[in-house]
């Protein structure tokens, strides 16, 4: 994906690794070996998600990864790992052979001692530490002890922080054992509400002044980490996971699902919460109420908001299907007619990513990092908080077979033309080497 112009990098920022630069020049292989240390607060959705694929990715790649985070967390971080296809199953990770520590003096990864709470069968030792999403002081102050602990027994080169809380309860755990770098990715937008912006802000500031790279999900948060005074910053890409085509009779389930046959299918697919804007679809669905057949709108997901959306719903004669958390989301994908993704603000939204790649036509908002995400012809966007706009644009695709069939083949050529999750190894191995050098004692091997 485009990043940037290089005229607006400074001289101190991060170089973007993507599929087309040169494998010489992205310095995988002077990563193997690195000890990384994954600190995570709770997440279940996209940040947990690439955070365990780009895990799972180094560890095969060669360096000696762990985790650490909440319990709540543990499971969707593992699963994500553990999605990762086989080298015979999918594009080969990149091939770095196992080298010692860069500090010196450490031990081949391939030695890595095993963590108290790493499950049976291998994998990425998980450690758990009671981080939580928002200020808790006792249990901060808790878990920093406990950080602090486990980061001295580990001796990372690196510690990577996917998101401001657990990089601030990493940042105040400490520096022991020759202070190792810190990665901190940014992957959401500042939460509403004055107090709580307030507390982001913070957080964003302190981890800018500390963070030895910054990387954000999107432009925006980029040039808003920048403006906090972080020096390294640069875009990454977080791929979607790696899904098999869904079987006819899997679709034909599916489609069940949806309601009765013959009419077109509007589909989202998200957390059940503000950010993803689903009441402004709603008020979309109200203006296409009169048209023969009516389209059946659908939403797949969970969150705090489903009974205000049935009721909504109810109240404006819209007929909408709740279909809960699905774990057949191509399949849903594959019986939809459009696929709507009318969020407030998204970063590299997974879902976004994996309806092109389904060749399924997709009408969007213009927000945050989608128009990256879907190029200028892979969607239609419209803008954010616009009823009127999402309700025209869905209608223009289901009355118009022609624009329809030109997005679904421009959606399936951007997918596959978007960074994947080698891409992605190589990107922040790069990364890690840079900002490990830059931790490494003057005149250490």
């Amino acid at each position: 994906m485009s990043g940037p112009a290089e005229a607006a990098r400074g001289d101190d920022e991060v170089p973007r690794a993507t599929s087309a630069t040169p494998p010489e020049a992205r310095g995988a292989g002077a990563a193997a070996g690195l000890r990384v240390a994954v600190v995570l607060s709770t997440a279940t959705g996209g940040t947990a998600l690439h955070a365990g694929m780009l895990a799972e990715g180094c560890r095969r790649a060669g360096m000696a990864v762990r985790a650490l985070g909440p319990a709540a967390t543990r499971d969707a971080f593992a699963g994500a790992a553990a999605s990762v296809p086989a080298p015979s199953a999918g594009p080969a990770l990149p091939a770095i052979p196992p080298l010692i520590t860069a500090r010196g003096g450490g031990v081949p990864s391939s030695a890595e001692p095993p963590s108290p709470d790493a499950g049976p069968g291998g994998g990425i030792p998980f450690c758990v530490v009671d981080i939580s999403d928002r200020p808790r002081p006792a249990r901060d102050v808790r878990a920093v002890l406990r950080l602090r602990r486990l980061l001295r027994r580990a001796g990372p080169d690196v510690v990577h922080a996917p998101g401001l809380r657990a990089a601030a309860l990493a940042v105040a755990a400490g520096w022991p054992g020759g202070r190792p770098a810190l990665v901190v990715t940014v992957h959401n937008a500042p939460p509403q509400g004055r107090a709580a912006g307030l507390v982001y802000g913070l957080l964003e500031r302190a981890c800018a002044a500390r963070a030895d790279a910054v990387l954000c999900a999107s432009a925006d948060l980029a040039a808003r980490m920048r403006q906090r005074g972080a020096r390294r910053v640069a875009e990454f890409d977080v791929p979607a996971p790696a899904a098999p085509l869904p079987s006819a009779a899997a679709v034909r389930r599916a489609r069940a699902d949806l309601g009765p046959a013959g009419r077109p299918v509007v589909l989202a697919v998200a957390r059940l919460a503000g950010q993803k804007g689903l009441d402004v679809l709603l008020a979309a669905a109200t203006r296409w109420q009169e048209r023969a057949p009516v389209p059946l709108l659908a939403i797949a997901g969970e969150g705090p908001l489903a009974g205000e959306l049935a009721a909504t719903a109810r109240q404006t004669g819209v007929e909408l299907a709740l279909l809960g958390q699905r774990d057949d989301v191509p399949a849903l994908l594959a019986a939809a007619d459009v696929v709507v993704v009318p969020s407030r603000w998204e970063a590299r939204a997974l879902i976004v990513q994996e309806a092109m790649r389904a060749g399924r036509p997709v009408v969007a908002t213009r927000v945050g990092g989608i128009p990256d995400l879907t190029g200028p012809g892979a969607a239609l966007l419209v803008p954010p908080e616009d009823a009127a706009e999402l309700a025209a644009a869905v209608a223009a695709v289901l009355d118009d077979a022609a624009l329809a069939a030109r997005l679904a083949a421009a959606a399936q050529a951007r997918a596959a033309a978007l960074p994947g999750l080698g891409d992605a190894v190589t990107a922040v191995a790069a990364v890690y080497r840079d900002a490990a050098a830059r931790r490494r004692p003057r005149g250490s091997a």
